[in-house]
């Protein structure tokens, strides 16, 4: 029985055009190539309609499964997208070289446009935003890619293993299998969710303003206060990270004795987590965009803050290049 998808497809499926781009942006870590993944598999779907049966899977079910293999297709011989700290040991040089390196395809991070506004549930903002944290997102990419595919399907969007069996054209045993071995190395890489804080909880605003006065201020030995112990710091597409409040804190001196102060930040979000976009004066005092910082919060304080400073990141977010007057 053909359902109802061939009379009116653009008024069927665009409830859900948001969510497969972020289905496709966490199984590959790039919002670029998660926007052309999400039309590819529209355009799949479209050659499809008049073959969709209503009796055997929904409309979502039947989209994400297009999604997915358009996915694991596209993975196919695919390099994994990393942050600088999936690479290798942190520096304990503030004074290294800056030195980008654009032949790493690095992970990006995606704007809080793509997540779902109308939940009224904070039970459902705080699970959409859990599943796509840059960390979580970061982890997801160590899996092979069916691990991955299982794991976003059974655990993030709770499909059941028959439908997620169906949807990879294999057994539901193989499909439990795939979720152990993927829950088990994800907990070993990713952080724990439990110390973590929702964007929302008025102790973050606080973190998060009293981190922004002291980056404006150029004031260093506040600002280190507000990093937990083990604070991370890393900033593709420069490979180098550091750890720690101490390298933390000497890296941050070196950028204002390097670019100078007087620097603005304008919050934002991304991937469910507040954000700063940061401007720089120039030589004449124009404030001209810098980068985008991604804020890892927690019960201790701010635990990670991953700095992209990368065209098509900035591009993504639509950030203005020059911050104008009354900002």
């Amino acid at each position: 029985m053909i359902g109802t998808i061939g009379t009116d497809f653009e008024a069927v499926t665009a409830p859900f055009r948001h969510e497969l781009v972020v289905h496709c942006y966490r199984m590959l870590g790039s919002v670029h190539e998660a926007e052309d993944l999400a039309q590819e598999t529209l355009i799949r779907a479209w050659k499809a309609r008049d073959r969709y049966d209503e009796q055997r899977a929904s409309v979502r079910t039947w989209l994400y499964r297009i999604a997915t293999n358009v996915c694991l297709t596209a993975l196919e011989g695919r390099a994994r997208r990393p942050l600088p700290s999936g690479l290798g040991s942190a520096s304990d040089d503030p004074g290294a070289p800056l030195v980008p390196d654009f032949e790493v395809p690095w992970l990006q991070p995606l704007p809080d446009t793509y997540l779902r506004q109308d939940q009224g549930d904070p039970v459902s903002r705080a699970t959409a935003r859990a599943g796509v944290r840059l960390a979580l997102i970061a982890a997801m990419q160590l899996l092979p890619p069916r691990q991955r595919a299982v794991l976003v399907l059974r655990d993030v969007l709770e499909f059941s293993a028959a439908e997620v069996a169906a949807q990879l054209d294999t057994s539901a045993a193989a499909v439990n299998s795939a979720l152990q071995r993927a829950r088990a190395a994800l907990a070993a890489a990713s952080p724990r969710e439990n110390a973590l804080r929702e964007p929302d909880d008025r102790s973050v605003r606080e973190t998060v303003e009293r981190y922004v006065r002291a980056f404006e201020s150029a004031d260093v030995d506040t600002l280190v206060t507000l990093l937990t112990d083990d604070a991370v710091l890393e900033m593709p597409p420069v490979p180098l990270w550091y750890a720690g409040r101490v390298d933390y804190g000497r890296f941050i001196a070196r950028v204002f004795t390097m670019r100078g102060t007087g620097w603005r930040m304008v919050p934002t979000s991304a991937n469910g987590q507040p954000a700063l976009v940061a401007y720089c004066p120039d030589e004449t005092g124009v404030l001209r965009l810098h980068t985008l910082q991604v804020l890892t919060v927690s019960t201790q304080g701010i635990a990670r803050t991953v700095v992209f400073q990368d065209p098509p990141v900035f591009a993504a977010f639509g950030l203005a290049p020059v911050l104008g007057p009354g900002h």
